[in-house]
């Protein structure tokens, strides 16, 4: 009962930001979601992305797989700033909408959905005429019309002959799936990644489904790389302030923690403890003022 109110309260006032996709072009057109993204987000994804380029040269892979547990845990937004992060290292990066059954990336970056991923694997589309371009070096290949069997075609040959032609053809590519406790799309899409990482929402994503999530994937022999935590409350740690640089980060930041490598959770930057860095004091000090 404690987490579901904690939750009530933290949901008004969680918001997903999308970073500029259009890089540092001052001359392409921003979006009002775009402009609205705070520096510390924008910092936290080139993090994410740091740690994930480690991460896949120690394997020497590419490919990438966003899902989470449950539904509405943030997995596409992540999956779209990461994509987009990558993109602005100069290389070649693709984002695949695989979430056929409740697609949302052609919402987020404002694409055409009418020809997509599920067109390309049931043979009525070409695959370079479907992917659709959001910067020089960002591809989007949405998800398409809704198929009556998801599973089946993510599962099918035509999907493996997909993945193939894009290993070839970019440096990275991320693909957004459905949540792992939910159906069995994502385990599908595992054995064709070097991959995967598991999105979580404080406060909201309850333990014992990231413990069966990480359970399916280890049963399906699919590597888990690590875990990103999003919609964290500052309110349950103190802020850090960067004053001498002139940066003090308000709603949202990042922390590390969590599964593995890559655990960032907004919000909480992890530096900060019962004392607080900017009004540093000690407790005997506190006494000695409360006596007097």
């Amino acid at each position: 009962m404690a987490i579901k109110n904690r939750f009530s309260k933290k949901q008004k006032n969680y918001k997903s930001y999308v970073v500029n996709s259009a890089m540092d072009d001052n001359s392409a057109p921003q979006s009002s979601v775009e402009k609205k993204a705070p520096f510390a987000v924008v910092e936290a994804y080139k993090a994410i992305r740091t740690n994930l380029m480690f991460l896949l040269s120690q394997e020497n892979g590419k490919v990438l797989a966003f899902t989470s547990s449950n539904a509405s845990e943030g997995k596409s937004t992540t999956s779209v700033n990461v994509a987009i992060a990558f993109s602005q290292l100069g290389v070649k990066v693709l984002i695949i909408d695989a979430d056929l059954r409740r697609s949302s990336i052609h919402k987020k970056m404002r694409l055409e959905n009418n020809d997509g991923l599920s067109n390309v694997v049931a043979g009525f589309s070409d695959f370079e005429t479907a992917v659709q371009s959001a910067n020089p070096h960002l591809d989007v290949l949405t998800a398409g019309p809704i198929p009556p069997n998801p599973s089946e075609l993510l599962g099918s040959k035509g999907f493996e002959e997909l993945m193939s032609k894009a290993r070839e053809k970019y440096d990275y590519i991320i693909i957004d799936t459905p949540p792992l406790n939910i159906v069995t799309d994502a385990l599908l899409i595992g054995p064709h990644t070097d991959g995967i990482i598991l999105v979580v929402r404080d406060a909201f994503t309850p333990h014992d489904t990231i413990r069966r999530a990480i359970s399916s994937a280890k049963f399906a022999n699919i590597k888990i790389l690590g875990a990103i935590m999003n919609g964290a409350n500052p309110k349950n740690s103190r802020r850090y302030s960067y004053r001498r640089y002139g940066y003090k980060y308000g709603r949202y930041g990042y922390g590390y923690g969590g599964y593995g490598y890559g655990s960032y959770g907004y919000g909480n930057y992890g530096y900060s403890s019962r004392r607080s860095y900017t009004s540093y004091e000690d407790k005997s000090e506190k006494r000695a003022k409360n006596k007097k």
